[in-house]
Order: C-alpha cells, then structure tokens, then sequence
C-alpha cells in the first residue's frame, strides 16, 4: 500500500481532468475498475457537473528571472481550477493571489476554486515573506472547458443481493493522509474481497469529494434501495488511533459492526457522532437518501496540523497505521458478513443443551463466557436481535457470540430469519 502511495504521489489530480484519469489507470492495476464518463453541464440534484480542467505548466518568474512556485517541484504550488494567465504584475497585484500559512512557514497550503473562475499560487510563507519589489510574469497554462467527469466503480456481487457501499475521494493532488490512503486501503480491500466468497455484495466508488458523491446518487437513485451498510475511507494513514464517525442514523449496522471490532480488539479509539460536515457521507447521509454510511479514520480532517499542507506527504503516513486500517475493515467485512438474525426453534423454556452436546462443551480459558454466549444467543434469537446486538447486550466479545450462532445452528436449535 506504502508503494502503491508513492506512486500516485506525484499525479496532480482535480475533481476531473486527466490526473484523475490517471489515477484510475494505476488503480485498475490491482483490480478491475469500471471508469464511468458524465459530461460537463449535466444537472444532478442541485448541482452541475463543471467544465473539466487540465494543467500543463504553471510558475512565478521573479524580477531576477527566476522561477518560483513551479508546478513541476509541487502539485500543490497551483490553486486547484485556476483559470490560464499569462502576464506580468507588479508585487502589490500579485500579492492577493497568493496563500501561505504563516502558522507553518516552511510548508505549502493546499487551495481549491473549484466553482469559482479564478486563480492563484501557494508557496512557503518564508518564501513569501523574502519576494521583492518589482515585476514579475505569471504563467498559468491550464484549460477549463467543456469535457467530462471521471468517477470508478467495482462491483462484487455476492449471494444476496444487498450491498455494501465503501467510497473513497480521489481529488487531492499530492496529499498523502487525505486521501491516498483512502485510495490505497479501499483497492487493496477489494482487491482481497475478489477472492472470498461473499454474502453482501460489494459496492467501490472512488470519486471526486463532494459532486462525485452527488453525481453518483444522481444517476443512480434505483440502486440507492440496495445499500444496507456503507463506509467512507479517508485519512488512514498518519499515527493516530482509529476514529469512527457515525451515520445519521447512529445505530445502524455498520454503526455497531464498527463499534464491535473496535472494542474488541482493545486497542484506543475515539467515536464521533454524525454531523453533516466532513467528507462524502453528507450526500450519503442526506435526508432524502438517510443512508446508513459512516466514516472511518484515523486522525479526522482538521485535527492534524499536516492537514491539507505540503506536510501530508510520504513521510506522514506510516506503514504500520495503513495495515491496521485495512486489518480493521477486513474486520468489519467479515462481521458484516457473519452478522444475522436467528430464530429460536426450541423458544418455551430453555432447551436441555447437555444431550445436544453444548453443555460445559466448549474448554479453556474463556469457557465459562462461551457457555454464556451460547445462553445469550438462545434468549435473544427471536427474530428481533442480530447477533450484534446479543454482543452489546450481553457485553461478551461478537467473536463469542459467533461461535455459539454457529454451534446452535448445527444443533437445530436456531434457523436464520431474513433482516428486515
């Protein structure tokens, strides 16, 4: 994942454009990504689908000819969408189009215009703070025309014909922590869950943030019925602990489901609530859709100071934090796929467990726990409980809980109900 990082490190991505195009075309190396086109002007929701824009060559040339903010030393250089110039300028001119972070003089903010026709520069603000009087040529040879907006999709099918939906953004140029690790931990999740065999099918989006999210709904409103659980991946690399977002609904299964593999693996992490700002789960989440979507991280944006600066490159994110993030949602995959609801065959009084073999059966350590996992799920399989909320309700880990779904199952003692 760290190499795959350092590779797409260097592309300069917009929400569209030939950068994003790129990027797809190493995602597709891994796996099998289906690259979607909708052309500029295309109305979805309240929005519009903008002119696509390219860049070729961008910098500064100073009164003594010299070349600074230079596209081709940092992406970041170059306000994302800036519209192409060619002329000179005196200093006071140029001095409004340019953004620094004074707080951090050493290092390069990251801004957008996306709609907005405008353009602009970012540079270390010692940088800035060492430009002198005089006339300096500005060169922006960029293109922003009518073209398309670019987004991928996987679909693994499985046995049931409801979906999980895991989405990433792909519109940051350079930035490490957010988001190619998002990009890196989704391909190499789906890349994994190619070759398992499947209950949920699968849904991959790796979209430009925001209208790729609204221009997806949009064109696929019919499908929208079909996602039982979601998540959004960003920021899964730098070395804070896990943090889970919740969706709008704030109880839904993949809230649980998340909350479960946290807790019990025992290592520290934080739960946000949901609220509607941060990444795509705002278009998920949105009233009209109410989805059940939340957002997995792990320092969550604006927490950290790298965030959205030059800082966030290949020595932020940490190899270890990536392999815990992409562990962790091959967790919540493998409960997702594990997690039902059972009905109990045997519900008037307790069934007699020692003939059927599951009476102190189960040794170790843990057995006194595993029996009552056993008791717990009997109880509790009226059709109403998933076996996720057995493991809240009863506090025993879900791994537990599980093991005794199984075992009853193979005694005749559960059957699985369909979840509504």
């Amino acid at each position: 994942m760290y190499s795959f990082i350092s590779d797409l490190y260097p592309i300069c991505r917009s929400i569209t454009g030939e950068g994003v195009r790129r990027t797809f075309r190493e995602i597709q190396k891994y796996i099998p990504l289906d690259v979607h086109e909708v052309n500029s002007g295309t109305q979805v929701f309240d929005w519009t689908v903008p002119k696509e824009w390219n860049i070729r060559k961008a910098f500064i040339r100073t009164p003594r000819g010299e070349k600074i903010a230079d596209l081709r030393e940092s992406n970041l250089h170059l306000v994302s969408y800036s519209v192409p110039v060619r002329r000179t300028m005196t200093l006071a001119e140029l001095k409004p189009q340019l953004h620094t972070l004074p707080d951090h003089p050493e290092w390069i903010p990251f801004r957008t215009s996306y709609y907005k026709e405008d353009w602009g520069f970012c540079m270390s603000h010692r940088q800035f703070e060492g430009l002198e009087e005089g006339e300096y040529e500005v060169v922006i040879d960029s293109s922003l025309e009518p073209g398309v907006l670019n987004y991928g999709e996987l679909f693994l099918p499985g046995e049931k014909e409801d979906e999980v939906l895991i989405s990433c953004h792909v519109c940051h140029p350079s930035l490490c922590n957010d988001n190619l690790s998002g990009i890196a931990v989704a391909t190499f999740l789906a890349q994994k869950l190619q070759s398992m065999k499947l209950k949920n099918s699968y849904r991959f989006l790796f979209i430009p943030g925001t209208i790729g999210s609204v221009t997806w709904l949009a064109l696929n409103e019919h499908r929208v019925s079909k996602i039982k659980n979601g998540l959004v991946l960003t920021c899964l690399g730098d070395a804070g602990g896990l943090t889970y977002k919740r969706s709008r609904q704030g109880n839904a299964e993949i809230d649980r489901a998340v909350l479960a593999v946290l807790g019990d693996a025992g290592s520290n992490f934080n739960v946000l609530d949901f609220s509607p700002y941060g990444y795509d789960e705002r278009q998920y989440c949105s009233p009209g859709f109410n989805l059940p979507v939340g957002v997995l991280m792990r320092s969550p944006h604006g927490t950290f100071p790298e965030y959205h600066t030059s800082a966030d490159n290949l020595e932020f994110v940490k190899q270890d934090s990536l392999e815990e993030s992409l562990g962790t949602c091959l967790s919540i995959v493998k409960v997702l796929e594990a997690n039902g609801v059972y009905l109990n065959q045997n519900p008037k009084c307790e069934p007699q467990l020692g003939k059927r073999g599951l009476y102190r059966s189960i040794g170790g350590e843990d057995a006194g726990r595993r029996q009552m996992a056993i008791l717990w799920t009997l109880n509790l399989s009226d059709g109403k409980h998933d076996l996720l909320d057995i493991a809240r309700r009863s506090g025993l880990p879900l791994e537990f809980v599980l093991e005794a779904a199984d075992l009853l199952m193979e005694a005749g003692l559960l059957k699985a109900q369909k979840k509504v």
